[in-house]
């Protein structure tokens, strides 16, 4: 099945990550990289693979990015994934002994989050349909996130992914502020009907940061990882707090306008 792969990658000054990324990655014949204009090491890190294929792109959404870099791979299948995305022994294993010829056109992987190298019990990150058919396969943007809309069957794998990003702290800053000006326009432009339980509570502004530290520390059993835990439950609810102050400032300046 390996050969029958391509993995994709989006990067953007990821010197911190893709190198421990890629050493997963030394059985693909063929890496195709979308890089938005890098202006660290990342390029020279990923050229000293030779199975790397580098594309440059105008970033204009992490979904336009994707469906450009799928127009790229000619192979039945793709691995997707994030630069800070490092494979477990056991689930290149688990890929490479799947059948060639199957219904199955993606596959879920779920993953472990690592603060600082360390693999945390439980996260807030759902599995994702990291592996599947190109031919099946577009991406579609959904608030900061994008997720893949892959037709046909679908099947869990046991093997997980590691997602360790070891990028500094004013990057993930950078990036978050980013995320949430996007997000809070996207809560409050969708349909109150049309959005989850957790959508619903992040609207409403003062509840969700004290309700993800509660399902961060205690729900999912961070607090049993020590300060790692206590690091992670702390950066999401900076998150929630940021989100919050977005959607209370997209309110008040959209009330002034009027």
């Amino acid at each position: 099945m390996l050969e029958e792969i391509t993995p994709l990658i989006l990067t953007y000054n990821e010197a911190p990550n893709i190198h421990r990324t890629l050493q997963q990655l030394t059985w693909a014949k063929r890496i195709v990289i979308i890089d938005s204009y890098s202006t660290d090491e990342t390029l020279k890190i990923t050229g000293a693979y030779p199975q790397v294929e580098i594309f440059k792109h105008k970033f204009i959404s992490f979904a336009n990015q994707c469906n450009y870099g799928l127009s790229k791979i000619n192979t039945p299948w793709v691995l997707s994934l994030d630069a800070d995305y490092i494979l477990s022994d056991e689930l290149i294993a688990e890929i490479k002994s799947l059948p060639k010829d199957t219904e199955v056109n993606s596959y879920l992987v779920s993953f472990k989050y690592c603060v600082f190298g360390k693999p945390l019990r439980a996260t807030l990150l759902p599995p994702r349909k990291v592996l599947y058919k190109r031919e099946k396969a577009i991406y579609r943007d959904d608030g900061h996130a994008h997720r893949v809309s892959v037709k046909g069957d679908s099947k869990p794998l046991l093997g997980f992914i590691y997602h360790d990003d070891r990028k500094p702290f004013t990057r993930w800053l950078w990036s978050q502020e980013r995320y949430m000006i996007i997000e809070s326009k996207k809560l409050l432009e969708t349909p109150e009907s049309e959005l989850s339980l957790g959508d619903r509570i992040r609207k409403q502004k003062l509840f969700a940061p004290f309700v993800i530290l509660i399902y961060c520390l205690i729900l999912k059993g961070g607090i049993l990882d020590g300060w790692h835990g206590w690091y992670y439950a702390f950066q999401r609810v900076f998150a929630e707090i940021l989100l919050s102050m977005q959607i209370i400032e997209y309110e008040k300046l959209n009330t002034l306008d009027v």
